[in-house]
């Protein structure tokens, strides 16, 4: 399956539009993470945990729009759209929602 952010492959020949796809993924982080990432915004530095959550949320997401492109004949999907935001109380849940257009290409 080819993904892409751009709207068109090149050298390759979009034979048919087949639809918008979507996928979404929303994971919470524990209060173990929380706490942690908390401390390291204080101290400074990235937080190793939320980068993991959100790479695994980002994986779920285009997995499920991967196999909406397969389940409507697509072997790409072109013009991605990747959205990222935070959910819940406090901001405690990590959402990733992508989208783009099912194609068939040559």
């Amino acid at each position: 399956m080819i993904l892409a952010t751009t709207p068109t492959l090149e050298g390759r020949t979009i034979t048919d539009y087949r639809g918008v796809v979507t996928g979404e993924a929303i994971v919470g982080a524990n209060i173990f993470k929380d706490f942690f990432a908390s401390i390291r915004d204080i101290v400074g530095g990235r937080s190793a945990a939320y980068e993991k959550e959100l790479n695994r949320a980002r994986e779920i997401a285009f997995e499920e729009m991967r196999e909406k492109a397969r389940e409507l004949g697509g072997n790409a999907v072109i013009g991605i759209d990747i959205d990222y935001e935070t959910v819940g109380e406090r901001g405690a849940m990590l959402m990733v929602s992508v989208s783009g257009t099912a194609v068939s290409v040559r």
